[in-house]
């Protein structure tokens, strides 16, 4: 049967996992947490020339209301617990982005005393968006990167 006869019946049938997964992908509410210089190009990508809403993506400021969080800058081991803890306060589904050299391994600070070498030592991280800082080009292609993973998501049998 072709898709006009599908139409002409008055409905149309799909996979719940594709729908849930479209559905999720249109709506990423971002929980920013900006550490250094990363979140000022992470502001950057929401503001009107890049417009973060246009793919669903919208910043708030609780963690209870966001399933993304964007970790942006230079992870402290003062700083990890709170990130740990705001990671543990936000809902499932839950994805993180590790934007900037500094979050994904330390950057220049790498062998200070003081810093995280990655803020996937403290939580799972999904997509890594390099450089620093990263512009918001990169941002928004690892934002795309995260809508194919979560489209490619086996949404039911989740753990």
């Amino acid at each position: 049967m072709s898709i006009e006869g599908v139409l002409n019946e008055g409905f149309v049938t799909t996979n719940l996992d594709k729908l849930i997964n479209w559905t999720r992908t249109g709506s990423l509410w971002s929980m920013t947490f900006g550490l250094a210089c990363c979140a000022i190009e992470m502001m950057h990508a929401g503001l009107a020339r890049y417009d973060l809403d246009r793919f669903g993506v919208i910043f708030r400021p609780s963690p209870r209301h966001s399933d993304v969080m964007i970790v942006a800058g230079t992870l402290t081991n003062k700083m990890a617990p709170a990130l740990r803890k705001v990671y543990d306060q936000m809902s499932e589904p839950r994805w993180v982005i590790s934007m900037g050299s500094c979050a994904n391994g330390g950057g220049y600070y790498h062998y200070s005393y003081s810093v995280v070498r990655g803020c996937d030592r403290i939580v799972p991280v999904d997509i890594y968006v390099p450089g620093c800082p990263p512009t918001a080009e990169a941002l928004i292609y690892g934002i795309i990167q995260l809508q194919r993973k979560i489209r490619e998501t086996n949404t039911i049998a989740r753990q």
